[in-house]
This record gives C-alpha cells, structure tokens and sequence, in this order.
C-alpha cells in the first residue's frame, strides 16, 4: 500500500468559473489545512512509485501525474499491452463544516495513432461506498501524432458531495485503449497519459459548499 501525505495552506478566494459552476460562487475554501493521502494504487497503467499526486497551493485542485501510463498495439507490443488502467483511492481530508465534490476533470498525454487506428480515454470518479459516476469515453483517431487532452465536467445539479462529517475514500479509476482497427498490425500505433517530456498531468477540479449547521 502506498500512503503518500500532501498537505495544502488553505486560501479564501472567489472559485473561478472553471472551477465550480456559478450557483456555488458564494461558498468559501475551507480554512485550515487540507490533506490528500493516497491510500491505495492499482493498475497496469501505474505501477508501484509511477503515480505522484499534489494539491493545488489554492485549493482549487489536485494533478495526478503518470510516468509509465502507456497502452500500445501493433509492432511490439504484448496481447494485453492495448489496455491499460489505474484505480486510485484517495483521503481528502477537510476542516470540519466543509464538504467537496469533483467538478471536472482534465486528462492530458501524448497519442502516435496510425491512420486507420484509434484510441480511448475513460474514466469516473466516485466516494466509498457509493453508487459510482458514469464512465465517460473519449476517442481519438489516426492519422495523430501529438499531444491530447480531453476533460469532463458536471453540472452542480448533478455534483456527487462527500457526505458531510464523514472520510470517504474518493476512489479515481481511468484507462487507455488502443485498437489497431484498419492500421497495418505491424505498424505501432500508442497513446500514452503523460506527456513526452513528462510535464503535463490530470487535473481534478474541486467544488466545495459548506455543510449544514448541525
């Protein structure tokens, strides 16, 4: 088990508009400081000491960042080697009176997709023990060769919230495919979720509201 302990100086600022959707522009950052562990890595996608995450100095967001997160067919590659996953279990810790919710999501990384192949990004996010958000598909298609990025976002009627005064872990599941599809079998066709210099990463956006006055 990884356990991996970020912490976060809290601020008090408006949310922009990217962050939270307009009907939660009155809530305020928590006080205090925040806290992401990360209990729990699992995926071919991250191999142990793979996966790094940090929280945003304005809490406005964590990144994740990957460095062997590559899913590939064609020329090379292994039978399983076209799919390629990640779960991660996450503790977010909040001062008490605070709950969150992921708002959207930005998934970056780099694709070489053979005319006539293509690959998937998906993924989803959901709280311990509850129902999980629906997995979203992004596609890409050969001919490609370059940087890729894709993002999901929720509208604040259906954000999912950490049920207040409790720790839910918030588990992150996302995957990569590629499918040689017309392409020729020995032509390499992958796509990969960091980029070739490493400098990008997935970025989830928080939205916070405060808890009702017990």
């Amino acid at each position: 088990m990884l356990l991996r302990r970020l912490t976060v100086g809290a601020a008090v600022v408006a949310l922009s508009t990217l962050a939270m959707p307009a009907q939660a522009h009155n809530a305020t950052y928590p006080p205090g400081r925040i806290t992401v562990d990360v209990v729990g890595v699992n995926g071919s996608g991250c191999p142990q000491g793979t996966a790094s995450v940090a929280a945003a100095s304005d809490n406005t967001s964590f990144t994740v960042t990957y460095s062997d997160y590559l899913a590939q067919t064609g020329a090379g590659s292994g039978g399983t080697d076209f799919r390629k996953n990640c779960q991660l279990a996450l503790q977010i810790h909040v001062p008490q009176g605070f709950t969150y919710a992921i708002a959207r999501a930005d998934y970056r990384g780099f694709a070489h997709l053979q005319r006539g192949a293509y690959g998937q990004e998906r993924a989803n996010y959901y709280f311990q023990g509850m129902a999980q958000t629906t997995r979203r598909t992004h596609q890409f298609n050969g001919p490609y060769s370059d940087n890729w990025q894709a993002s999901d976002q929720t509208e604040y009627s259906d954000l999912v919230w950490a049920p207040c005064g409790e720790e839910r872990n918030l588990n992150v599941n996302s995957e990569l495919r590629v499918y040689a599809g017309t392409s020729s079998p020995q032509n390499l066709s992958f796509m990969s979720m960091d980029s070739t210099d490493g400098s990008v990463s997935t970025v989830y956006h928080f939205a916070w509201k405060e808890c009702p006055a017990v």
